[in-house]
């Protein structure tokens, strides 16, 4: 195990092998995990209960050897610190409310993150010294315009009524914005001071919008965030799911790493970023639903496609699916740890 393999990858350097890490890799594919969350009661209580939460997250690395533990936890935590309850039911995440008006900005509160998100930070913490410098800790946070859209919709978003408000809207979408970037800022930082030395900003619905309206309100206020989680000393990462239209965009947020979806092909996303980043990404999560022998084939020809050994960190395209095969999973990993230039 080496700590620095994944961080020396993520600030462009060449490195023995890729690191390889699974975006949402403490999850219900797990059977491990499914015992964790009978316990805590609701998904909720898992996030907010730090024990079990870094326990959560621990199960990967000791279950798949993975390179990075990304700490158990939901990108909606911002908005409910903000005085957005969130709940869960089958149908996915509800808020108690929604942001539809310049009006409705007055009861939004601050999300304080050292008090009202401190448990997020505690798991951080525990993990930092389970880990003990053998892998990196990671850390996450949504994206600003993504949480906007949860905010907007009450759940999981109408993104073109999103786009219709943030065209009709476009000043109170912005201030929209700006509030929510500071609280994701101020997450990622308390992360980072738990122990926490990678990080990754999530804008899964961001792809959603046109070029001109990405830059405006997806990576002006990422890079705004990002801005400020450098001055923090460790790499960070932005993703976005349907990339392929703005990775130069992407790539001007300042971010050290683009991470990408499986919609745009490793050649074309190294021309267009060149060395202003590294990559992560980008194999579509429903190559781990076939037979092991597929994932391996598809593994090495995601990492032939990408070169491999400098600035590049192997990783799905998006988040693994709960239905996936442990031993897709572990052949997804192996591959990339036994995989050569």
């Amino acid at each position: 195990m080496d700590e620095a393999l994944l961080l020396r990858a993520a600030r462009g350097e060449t490195t023995p092998r890729p690191p390889v890490w699974i975006m949402r890799q403490a999850g219900r594919y797990l059977p491990e995990y499914r015992k964790i969350r009978e316990m805590a009661g609701s998904f909720l209580d898992l996030c907010r209960t730090p024990r079990l939460a870094a326990e959560a997250s621990l199960l990967p690395w000791r279950i798949l050897d993975v390179d990075g533990v990304i700490v158990f936890s939901d990108i909606l935590v911002v908005l409910d610190a903000m005085g957005l309850p969130i709940s869960f039911d089958e149908s996915g995440p509800r808020l108690a409310r929604t942001v539809r008006r310049p009006e409705d900005l007055a009861g939004l509160r601050d999300a304080d993150p050292p008090r009202r998100l401190a448990y997020v930070s505690e798991a951080v913490r525990i993990l930092a010294e389970e880990v003990a410098g053998k892998v990196p800790v990671i850390g996450f946070a949504g994206a600003p315009f993504t949480l906007a859209a949860y905010a907007v919709s009450g759940g999981s978003p109408d993104l073109d009524e999103v786009r219709g408000i943030l065209y009709a809207e476009p000043a109170f979408f912005g201030d929209l914005l700006s509030r929510i970037a500071e609280g994701v800022a101020g997450l990622l930082c308390e992360e980072i001071a738990a122990g926490a030395s990678y990080v990754q900003l999530f804008d899964t619905w961001a792809g959603s919008l046109p070029p001109d309206a990405f830059v405006r309100f997806a990576a002006e206020p990422a890079a705004s965030v990002i801005a400020c989680v450098r001055r923090m000393g460790v790499p960070i990462a932005y993703f976005v799911r349907g990339a392929a239209p703005h990775i130069e965009a992407m790539a001007s947020t300042g971010a050290d790493v683009v991470a990408i979806d499986w919609t745009i092909a490793p050649a074309d996303a190294r021309a267009r970023v060149g060395i202003r980043a590294a990559l992560q990404g980008n194999l579509d999560p429903a190559v781990l639903l076939a037979p092991p022998g597929v994932v391996r084939e598809r593994t090495r020809a995601m990492l032939e496609a990408f070169g491999g050994r400098r600035g590049y960190i192997a990783n799905l395209g998006h988040g693994i699916l709960a239905s996936t095969p442990v031993e897709s999973a572990r052949a997804f990993v192996e591959t990339v740890k036994g995989w050569e230039a």
